[in-house]
């Protein structure tokens, strides 16, 4: 499944990977208050459309939300461990595979494109999950970066050729940055 870029409904879509998308709908973890953006069951139905994952509404119990946030704190967990080149918690790790083995929902080529079948919330948190495994257990864990904003916490996958991106987006924090040292610049100027 192929992440598309962009802020959709609300929600940012930065991260390069459905996985680390899914993490930051847990938004300003680097300030004092957090904004929970998965507050309802509705909010999650709304994000699991917005991540291409279910073309019409899904239903989701307050059961399925509160599995989904623990989902994504392990994913984030697991992210930041991979970062700092730090052990995977064995908590998270058990959680994340305990949704990784449920059964996924199927692609199904449609006359107007790709539809989902099995789109009940447990299977979407499923290809969450196996998103999940397949990133931090892969080639690409090494590239699995934390933006480099001040208050910017959002994770995403370096796939520059270089391999030293810094922001989760270049037209936000990369831009703040930018005019951040610009001003600077020539105040001492």
């Amino acid at each position: 499944m192929e992440p598309m870029l962009g802020d959709r409904d609300g929600f940012r879509f930065r991260g390069g990977s459905l996985a680390l998308d899914f993490t930051a709908t847990l938004a300003a973890r680097k300030r004092e208050q957090t904004r929970e953006l998965l507050e309802t069951p509705r909010d999650l139905a709304r994000w699991l459309a917005s991540a291409g994952l279910a073309v019409h509404q899904v239903n989701v119990s307050e059961d399925d939300l509160a599995a989904a946030r623990a989902l994504r704190e392990a994913l984030y967990r697991l992210a930041l461990a991979r970062v700092g080149g730090a052990p995977l918690p064995a908590a998270d790790r058990r959680l994340l595979n305990r949704h990784a083995a449920l059964a996924t929902p199927a692609p199904r080529l449609d006359a107007d494109g790709v539809h989902w079948s099995r789109a009940e919330t447990p299977a979407l948190l499923a290809a969450i999950a196996r998103a999940g495994v397949e990133l931090l257990g892969g080639p690409l864990a090494e590239r699995v970066r934390q933006c480099s904003g001040r208050w910017c916490a959002i994770l995403f996958v370096d796939m520059s050729r270089s391999g030293h991106r810094k922001w989760c987006s270049m037209s936000g924090c990369g831009n703040k940055a930018k005019v951040a040292t610009f001003r600077k610049r020539n105040r001492t100027e």
